[in-house]
């Protein structure tokens, strides 16, 4: 098995940066969400980090929702909801969770400098029964689904932030819940087309990827384990 790397190492290796931003939906409530996360080798940061925006990736993580990553300065991204998919993108350092140590250790033994973080939902909620209550509760009283960046009305922002590199793949990461099925299905009308989509599937099913942070330290470890096997060949 793979030496698990610690998270005070990983940091002195890896910079993560997001683009944060708020909605005002015509409810008039406010939802507070990250559209997308780079995590890159400090070696390879730009002066201008705006400029990871633009560059073609090492891989793409697609993962559940932004969970408990913070931004490390003020933000005051502030929108419509018919502002949502025209946005205009910065990028600000960014607090990493545990999920993203998962992805830090895929990179490390995959040789990959710069990898893009994408959610089926941009909504920012660490704890995933109350983030899936939220969607679902702000999809059925206020219609929105621009919170999701595989909805049709991000269809261009969607292409843009699937830069790769020639066989660098997207990495389905998202978990086994039956109930993320709605965005599940918006996701895959988007990238099943795409080459080089690839997860570790639970068995059985055909559209359940199992999640970088299993709940036992053991399970953490063998996902890093599978993932970079799987990588590999």
């Amino acid at each position: 098995m793979l030496e698990f790397l610690p998270a005070q190492e990983l940091k002195k290796k890896f910079g993560v940066f997001g683009h944060f931003y708020s909605v005002n939906l015509s409810s008039g409530e406010q939802i507070d969400c990250r559209s997308v996360l780079e995590i890159v080798k400090k070696k390879d940061q730009p002066a201008n980090i705006d400029l990871l925006l633009e560059r073609s990736v090492d891989a793409i993580f697609i993962m559940m929702n932004p969970g408990s990553s913070l931004p490390l300065e003020e933000v005051n991204n502030i929108h419509s909801e018919k502002q949502v998919g025209v946005l205009p993108r910065s990028l600000v350092l960014t607090r990493p969770d545990t999920t993203q140590y998962q992805v830090m250790r895929v990179m490390y033994y995959s040789g990959w400098s710069h990898v893009r973080v994408l959610n089926l939902s941009d909504l920012r909620n660490p704890k995933s029964g109350e983030f899936v209550a939220r969607y679902r509760d702000i999809e059925d009283r206020t219609g929105f689904t621009a919170h999701s960046l595989f909805s049709h009305e991000r269809r261009d922002e969607l292409e843009y932030n699937l830069n790769r590199k020639d066989q660098s793949p997207i990495v389905c990461a998202w978990g086994v819940s039956t109930e993320l099925d709605p965005l599940i299905d918006r996701c895959l009308s988007k990238v099943s087309g795409k080459p080089g989509r690839l997860g570790l599937l639970k068995p059985q099913t055909e559209n359940k990827y199992f999640h970088p942070l299993p709940t036992l330290q053991k399970a953490k470890m063998k996902w890093v384990d599978n993932m970079v096997s799987l990588i590999n060949s």
